[in-house]
């Protein structure tokens, strides 16, 4: 059997070992493929292998309407596609978030880097957050004996000032944009937009610096524009983050996934991330007492697309 997280930039592909875990994984770029099917096909004669007779594939998108189209990638394609060119006798399509949610309660103590304090009540709802490409956002809940994944796309609810100085820069943003989500900021794709956006209220000149850049340079320590815009990044983060342990009640903990944040170690954590989760008024105390970790499996959701398959009683 087959699992793939499908981002808007990398997918990632394994094949379930006999323990059900995900095995010979590789990581493709998605503009090298013009469709799912040619990078699995791809995947699968680099291992030499024969074709798989179930799937379950995580995408960066909706996946409720037959056709399926990446959020920030350029793939579009019928899911009956997939299916019939692969020979597939079943198929599961979830949203990639839903699968990194599934992930968590299985992962490892060295698979996570908690920042700040508090304490995981157990079995109660962990909220899941993740700036990839885009921007992630989900939950996991425990009913009867089975965690649960919630699916929807939270990185699109608007995204809030704390102070005067993200109102000033969200006023920029307003200028460019009827609707200015988290994601178009907190996000892979929205960083350099951010990088800008900070620039235009600091006084500052900006470069057109590529996200790789921004976050190499905010590391460093070579660039203190970078720097700033890293730590703005890092404070809004934290007030959605804050946001979405109060909307799910996620007791059990708020995990980070996402390729930037992992790349930003020792200053995301001295970054005022864990400050702005808590800074919620009348409810400070009750966010001091949830976690925050940031995961640092490089394909969680793989292991979330292996649970669901296996969870959906279907497999051959």
């Amino acid at each position: 059997m087959l699992v793939a997280d499908v981002g808007g930039t990398r997918a990632r592909f394994a094949l379930l070992d006999e323990s059900g875990s995900p095995a010979q994984v590789r990581i493709l770029a998605v503009a090298d493929f013009a469709s799912p099917v040619e990078a699995i096909r791809a995947y699968l004669a680099d291992l030499g292998g024969a074709a798989p007779e179930a799937a379950a594939i995580a995408l960066a998108a909706p996946v409720h309407d037959e056709v399926i189209r990446l959020t920030n990638g350029a793939w579009t394609f019928a899911r009956a596609e997939i299916s019939e060119q692969l020979g597939l006798q079943r198929l599961l399509l979830l949203n990639d978030f839903t699968a990194l949610a599934l992930a968590v309660p299985h992962l490892a103590d060295d698979e996570l880097y908690q920042v700040g304090t508090g304490l995981p009540v157990a079995s109660a709802t962990k909220g899941v957050i993740g700036p990839g490409t885009g921007l992630g956002v989900s939950g996991v809940l425990f009913d009867r004996g089975r965690w649960l994944a919630l699916t929807g796309e939270g990185g699109h609810c608007s995204l809030a000032p704390a102070d005067e100085r993200e109102s000033a820069i969200l006023a920029h943003a307003w200028r460019e944009f009827d609707h200015v989500s988290a994601e178009r900021l907190l996000s892979g794709s929205g960083l350099p937009l951010l990088h800008r956006l900070v620039a235009a209220v600091d006084g500052r000149r900006c470069e057109p610096w590529t996200t790789a850049e921004i976050v190499a340079r905010a590391v460093a320590g070579t660039d203190v524009q970078c720097r700033a815009v890293i730590e703005t990044f890092c404070a809004m983060l934290g007030t959605v983050a804050g946001n979405l342990a109060l909307t799910l009640g996620a007791r059990g903990g708020v995990y980070i996934g996402g390729g930037i944040i992992p790349r930003l170690g020792e200053l995301f954590e001295r970054s005022a991330f864990r400050a702005r989760f808590e800074a919620k008024g009348r409810f400070a105390s009750y966010l001091a007492t949830i976690p925050t970790y940031v995961m640092l499996s490089p394909t969680p959701a793989l292991l979330g697309a292996a649970h669901a398959l296996a969870e959906s009683g279907d497999c051959p």
